[in-house]
């Protein structure tokens, strides 16, 4: 079983703390993907990949008491370097 599939368990199982752990580990790669989408928009465009990302995390979680803890873990991630543009 893979770490993310333990973590969707956990989430699935109710523990409130999985959430804090599934973030870090797919975060590069919902990145990749929004920077991917959003190539295919029209020039122009103002919302950036990790915004998307942000937006798309937090209305999953659906719960305000996360957002802090989210928050924290994009700023952590917005300071290390990404391949994905």
């Amino acid at each position: 079983m893979s770490e993310v599939t333990r973590i969707l368990d956990a989430i699935g199982n109710g523990d409130p703390k999985a959430a804090d752990e599934l973030l870090p580990l797919v975060y590069e790669e919902l990145r990749r993907l929004a920077a991917h989408k959003m190539s295919n928009e029209t020039p122009g465009q103002t919302l950036q990949p990790t915004a998307l990302v942000h937006e798309a995390w937090l209305r999953l979680t659906g719960n305000e008491n996360v957002k802090w803890m989210v928050a924290r873990i994009f700023s952590e991630q917005r300071r290390k370097p990404c391949a994905a543009s």
